[in-house]
């Protein structure tokens, strides 16, 4: 219990991939615009990362690692993500239009999401059990989706401020990642 405790506030806030890695950067700031969509993101990345680490976690051991073939695992794990955002898309086009639009190109763009891919990884090389994966691959994406809706809440109150020309957009979302970056390893890196 202890073990799976520390899995989850270490994905979450310790070892956000976000803001200790910097993967997800593309979807982070293109959809932390507005926080209906954050929204939509945050659960797809979520749903996303738990089934892409239990299949691939079961693809590795039962597949590769018998068959000696793990050199595949890049490749494979990429085409079981890549499956799993179809499927996601497909049903977020029939039973929500609306997200569907706002969520506009970011969502198969989480096929060649760099934290989906990187928490499937970081799952076999962290030898977790399939239980303690699952853990992890959901932990993680908790984690993308708490940064991206921080990020889209500092974002819309940015949108009602005074900002220099030369800092609008990318540039200032950049130093916001940056600045959360600080704050959360200052603080949370303070406690291991």
């Amino acid at each position: 219990m202890e073990n799976i405790l520390a899995i989850i506030l270490g994905a979450i806030f310790i070892n956000n991939f976000v803001l200790t890695k910097f993967l997800g950067l593309c979807p982070l700031f293109g959809v932390s615009k507005d926080t209906k969509s954050a929204v939509g993101m945050s659960l797809a990345v979520i749903f996303v990362m738990t089934l892409a680490t239990a299949a691939t976690w079961l693809i590795y051991t039962y597949m590769l690692t018998p068959l000696n073939i793990r050199f595949l695992q890049t490749i494979s794990f990429i085409l079981i993500i890549a499956t799993l955002v179809q499927l996601i898309e497909l049903i977020i086009r029939k039973h929500s239009p609306p997200l569907y639009r706002s969520l506009g190109i970011y969502l198969p763009l989480i096929t060649t999401n760099c934290a989906v891919l990187g928490a499937v990884l970081l799952n076999i090389r962290g030898g977790y059990s399939f239980v303690e994966g699952i853990v992890f691959g959901t932990s993680s994406g908790v984690g993308f989706g708490m940064v991206l809706l921080i990020m889209s809440g500092i974002r819309e109150r940015l949108e009602l401020s005074d900002v220099p020309k030369s800092l609008e957009g990318v540039p200032l979302a950049f130093i916001t990642v940056g600045i959360l970056s600080i704050i959360f390893v200052s603080f949370f890196g303070g406690l291991l």
